[in-house]
């Protein structure tokens, strides 16, 4: 997507959603604080910061106008100046009584009002909305914090129609392949659905930091021969392993369930996933120019021993 679409595209959804969850009042939950003298309760209640520099450099705001805030809180009674216990030449902030009562008021309503949000979303919708808002904070912010929590799961309800709509979504931005494509992910998965195998087919999804990032399927072509379909990751995951991981589930599999070999079917375009097959040890047996997803592309058989 170019620069200036994406722009306005998060300069909508900033408009929608500033709208949707009552941020844009004057005084922040119908009380004499604005939602900028809230943050800063919340973050000297919760967090670990105490001096005015610590908070300026915590919310990313210049050092004056947390000065200004600040003196704010003070002159509603909300928060003191101390001197640190560590340091007396330093000046820290702590809330008063009164601080304290305000930011549980405050948190009972903001849970009250998110709730009433959350309860008109409906039920099936809700673990989407919850993964994306989390997909939205890993893109513009991944975590520092330590190696990303990863696992590889079976499919719940609404993880085959994810799969559908992220793959055809994905490959029209990537390879400009139109929506024939989404016709043949649906046709997979759905005769993988209906015909399903639990003793000889499965299908993985990959989390990363509890967002879904990926799948794979491995389904029975013959008594002696598997074949991976539809492996996929995000983008926004990419540079993990996660698409080794997920190949690697499948020769796993395929080997404990006592197949002789496994097979799959790909294009030329898609080299990153043609890297992994064969850092896994599959061979390119067969290929073929084909007109499909209104694209001239070149097919791959690519197959493996076990």
């Amino acid at each position: 997507m170019e620069t200036a679409a994406s722009v306005e595209a998060m300069r909508a959804f900033n408009r929608f959603y500033t709208r949707h969850v009552g941020l844009l009042g004057e005084r922040h939950l119908d009380s004499a604080l604005t939602l900028t003298e809230v943050r800063v309760l919340y973050e000297l209640a919760h967090g670990e910061v105490a001096s005015p520099t610590d908070l300026a450099r915590e919310l990313s705001l210049d050092a004056g106008y947390v000065s200004r805030l600040l003196a704010s809180l003070e002159g509603h009674g909300a928060v003191t100046r101390t001197k640190s216990p560590d340091d007396a030449r330093r000046r820290v902030m702590t809330l008063t009584a009164k601080g304290r009562k305000a930011v549980s008021s405050l948190e009972s309503k903001t849970q009250e009002r998110l709730s009433t949000l959350i309860d008109a979303v409906p039920a099936t919708a809700r673990a989407r909305l919850v993964q994306s808002m989390r997909e939205i904070e890993n893109v513009l912010a991944p975590s520092t914090s330590g190696a990303p929590v990863f696992k590889l799961r079976d499919p719940v309800p609404g993880d085959i129609g994810w799969i559908i709509h992220r793959q055809a979504a994905l490959y029209t931005e990537e390879y400009g392949w139109d929506w024939t494509y989404e016709g043949l992910i649906a046709t997979i998965c759905g005769n993988f659905v209906k015909d399903f195998d639990p003793e000889n087919e499965r299908c993985w999804i990959a989390e990363l930091d509890c967002s879904v990032v990926g799948s794979v399927f491995l389904v029975r072509k013959s008594a002696r021969v598997a074949q991976l379909r539809l492996l996929y990751v995000e983008p926004s995951a990419r540079g993990h392993g996660i698409g080794s991981k997920l190949v690697g589930a499948c020769i796993a599999f395929a080997r404990a369930r006592g197949y002789r070999s496994m097979t799959l079917w790909t294009n030329d375009v898609l080299a990153s996933a043609r890297k992994i097959y064969q850092a896994a040890g599959f061979v390119l047996t067969k290929e073929e120019k084909h007109h499909s997803f209104g694209k001239d592309l070149v097919g791959q058989n690519w197959d493996l021993k076990l």
